[in-house]
């Protein structure tokens, strides 16, 4: 019978690692897709955590994963936001016109 273990699962993380990575690199123009790439990065991150903790016999990965996860929703709730206030008031989200920003 086919078992799946660790490999297949840091295997799994790899994959969406990079995906992660390259949707950052490929698409620098649009803000949302830039949010959930690193969605993506947190979630290929906590897939390793978790499958260590298991493998391992420690809870502490996936502990630390629950963390993670609360500190990505915030992220992602907060992040959403400004760009709502900020498409309000500049009436575009494109990443490059982002800059009026500084000071």
């Amino acid at each position: 019978m086919f078992e799946i273990g660790l490999g297949h699962y840091l295997t799994l993380g790899a994959i969406i690692f990079t995906i992660g990575i390259a949707g950052i690199f490929l698409n620098r123009k649009n803000i949302i897709v830039i949010l959930m790439s690193i969605e993506l990065i947190l979630l290929a991150v906590n897939i390793n955590l978790v499958s260590f903790s298991i493998y391992l016999n420690d809870i502490g990965g996936q502990i630390f994963t629950l963390f993670i996860l609360a500190v990505a929703a915030a992220e992602a709730a907060i992040g959403l936001a400004i760009i709502v206030v900020y498409f309000r008031n500049a009436g575009t989200i494109r990443v490059e016109e982002i800059n009026n920003l500084k000071g």
